[in-house]
């Protein structure tokens, strides 16, 4: 399986993830947005949005390894972040760049998506991740 990133030079440039991935292989694993928990349920970070963003991506590396997958597979990521604005980012990040090379994440990242929403589906939930990958 190939998975190719790139950032075409006449798209923006200097932002933190790649704008194209294109992946061959026979295998399509979409992992379910993935949040702030562990397996029995407890709650990481309480209002910590750095925190939360680090475990819910070591959730969503838990899931693709459950696909003998990995982030160097995946072609998307989809953040869905609460009561998003632009002052977040800084603390967004951080959350991304502590645990990157912990869960195997490439800087920068593949296609991504941040999505600001009111609400996820319980009030401690600030951030959720999805993931798309393709593997043979």
């Amino acid at each position: 399986m190939t998975v190719h990133l790139s950032t075409p030079s006449n798209l923006q440039q200097g932002t933190p993830y790649h704008h194209v991935a294109v992946a061959s292989g026979s295998r399509h694993i979409h992992v379910a947005g993935q949040i702030s928990r562990l397996a029995d349920g407890t709650p990481v970070a309480p209002d910590d949005l750095a925190g939360q963003v680090a475990q819910a991506l070591r959730n969503t590396r838990d899931g693709l390894a459950s696909a003998d997958a990995s982030f160097a597979d995946v072609v998307r990521l989809t953040f869905y972040v609460t009561g998003w604005s632009p002052e977040k980012i800084e603390d967004f990040m951080a959350g991304v760049e502590s645990v990157a090379a912990e869960i195997g994440l490439p800087i920068p990242m593949p296609p991504a998506s941040l999505i600001g929403v009111d609400y996820l589906f319980e009030s401690d939930v600030l951030v959720e991740v999805e993931a798309t990958a393709v593997a043979d």
